[in-house]
């Protein structure tokens, strides 16, 4: 088994929620095997409160959380990615980033938990379902063994991650 760490970029479109969640996730439960970030390519500037939330509960660090452009994560000096994964909903008729380049790359499709209106109570339930369903296609993706498949084989799997129904 590899010693290597795998850095792994959530895109969404405003980078608020689901990248965010995405983010928290595969790096605690990745347990130091994946390294997550998460950008968006129109970003909010505003990490929501409630997605804030689900993340504190994971033991990851809040502090520095924020929303930012992906554009941080394209230059010379930023992190190598390895995996790429956008999270936007197609079926809501979002457009997903596209990002270039050589990292393996999937679509893991989440409703948008940002987008619920009603009580806060309401929205609480909605990001703690995405949050979820972001569990269940992570814990498949982190015990993947990476450093045993071919790039192919690799790409394959995380496709028929993000087919998964959550």
């Amino acid at each position: 088994m590899s010693d290597k760490t795998y850095n792994v970029l959530f895109l969404c479109t405003g980078n608020s929620a689901r990248s965010i969640m995405a983010e928290a996730l595969v790096t605690t439960m990745g347990k130091g095997r994946f390294r997550g970030f998460s950008a968006g390519s129109h970003p909010g500037g505003k990490v929501n409160p409630f997605a804030i939330e689900q993340v504190k509960a994971t033991g990851y660090p809040v502090d520095n959380l924020r929303s930012k452009s992906w554009d941080e994560f394209a230059g010379a000096e930023a992190p190598q990615m390895d995996f790429i994964v956008t999270v936007c909903d197609n079926a809501a008729g979002e457009v997903c980033p596209v990002w270039p380049g050589r990292p393996v790359s999937a679509h893991w499709g989440f409703e948008d938990p940002a987008a619920v209106e009603g009580t806060d109570e309401e929205k609480r339930a909605a990001f703690s379902k995405i949050f979820k369903q972001i569990m269940v296609r992570m814990n498949t993706f982190v015990n993947l063994p990476v450093d045993m498949l071919d790039k192919n084989a690799i790409r394959k799997e995380m496709q028929k991650i993000g087919e998964t129904p959550v």
